[in-house]
């Protein structure tokens, strides 16, 4: 896509929002002021929600006739401590996320993650069909076993209404001990040739399914002793360069749509911010070292990692600034119904105030309409 289909792409979508949004709940997002950065800044955000319907009214559904990018989905409620979120079984959830696309003036990306072992929201006590974990995978010695379980996570998904899965983790397993990683045995392995060769795999078949894979957690988590979900997690002298390979071999072969940037702080990196907030590592490392073009999507910025340390305002502000396309915000280790609003608000207000360009946010809104295009999600736009 060239830059000059961002108007283009602006004037379909627009309208939708406008007319068939006219109706909403303006409480929360406000009156309809520049109303075509409103629309790009809403594709920018991603929101966790809680329910097992998709209801007529209310935060959510205004977020998605206002245009609201993505939607992420869990099976249990951190912040509630309780066993119900989003998923009750099979029927239940094509219905919500069938709902859900329904009411969204542009359609969403929906998320899960689901990557087999101890991270999958779809399990077997609830009708769905459960996979090993890639710690598993990845010893088994079965060239079969793989391609199984990808073939079982992307129909089930498929199936199911899901068109994205925050798969495959390419940490290496190189702290068999890590609390987010080697603990959880979310790794294949700590050989980074073995670990290309599977996400490669993964992702190519749950592509077939049609459903898009997003690597993670760049630059590398599987060395880390601590958790970012609890706070900062300092990988500066345990990584090293091999954690890049799975990334560079992915983006080589031209099967890396989406990236996953981690909350690691790797001061030889950057010395002041995490990767999911540093330029040099999104723009200058993933970027332009590697020569990624795709999507960025940070980490929940929900964790104690990065909410813990910056405003919620601030760090809208870095992720953006350091080229993430995509605000992720799990709104599961807390819970504001209004975030998506918030989020957009936020954009919204740092462009007025010359903090970031508007087209930083064309460049990500650009970015994240060519892959929903190429996933079937929008119609692929063509300039006059």
């Amino acid at each position: 896509m060239d830059k000059p289909l961002v108007p283009v792409l602006l004037s379909a979508l627009l309208g939708l929002v406008l007319v068939v949004g006219c109706g909403a709940r303006r409480g929360a997002w406000g009156p309809v002021a520049d109303p075509e950065l409103k629309l790009m800044a809403g594709q920018l955000v991603m929101v966790g929600f809680r329910g097992l319907v998709a209801e007529a009214d209310g935060p959510l559904a205004e977020a998605l006739g206002q245009g609201l990018g993505g939607l992420i989905l869990f099976d249990r409620d951190v912040a509630l401590n309780s066993p119900e979120r989003n998923i009750k079984s099979p029927g239940q959830v094509r219905a919500l996320i069938s709902g859900l696309q329904a009411r969204a003036k542009v359609p969403l990306f929906v998320a899960v993650d689901q990557e087999g072992g101890r991270v999958q929201r779809l399990r077997a006590g609830r009708g769905f069909l459960e996979t090993p974990s890639a710690r598993a995978l990845g010893r088994s010695g079965d060239p079969l076993a793989l391609g199984a379980s990808a073939l079982i996570i992307g129909n089930e998904l498929a199936e199911n209404g899901f068109n994205l899965d925050f798969a495959p983790v390419v940490d290496l397993d190189l702290n068999p001990e890590s609390p987010a990683i080697g603990a959880l045995e979310r790794s294949f392995s700590p050989d980074p040739e073995k670990v290309a060769r599977m996400a490669a795999e993964f992702v190519s078949l749950l592509g077939e399914c049609g459903v898009i894979a997003c690597p993670k957690h760049f630059p590398g988590h599987g060395s880390a002793r601590t958790d970012s979900h609890l706070g900062l997690t300092d990988v500066t002298r345990t990584w090293s360069g091999s954690e890049l390979v799975p990334y560079r071999r992915l983006i080589d072969a031209g099967l890396c749509d989406m990236v996953m940037a981690g909350h690691v702080f790797n001061a030889e990196l950057d010395p002041k911010y995490p990767a999911s907030l540093s330029r040099a590592t999104i723009t200058g490392l993933l970027r332009q070292a590697l020569g990624f073009d795709g999507l960025v999507v940070t980490d929940d910025l929900d964790m104690k990692a990065v909410a813990g340390r910056y405003g919620f305002k601030e760090t809208i502000f870095l992720a953006l600034d350091a080229g993430a396309d995509i605000l992720l915000f799990g709104n599961n280790l807390s819970y504001d119904p209004d975030i998506a609003a918030r989020a957009v608000r936020a954009i919204t207000e740092l462009v007025a105030e010359g903090r970031l360009d508007r087209s930083r946010i064309e460049e990500s809104f650009q970015r994240i309409m060519a892959l929903k295009a190429k996933a079937g999600l929008v119609p692929r736009a063509k300039a006059d």
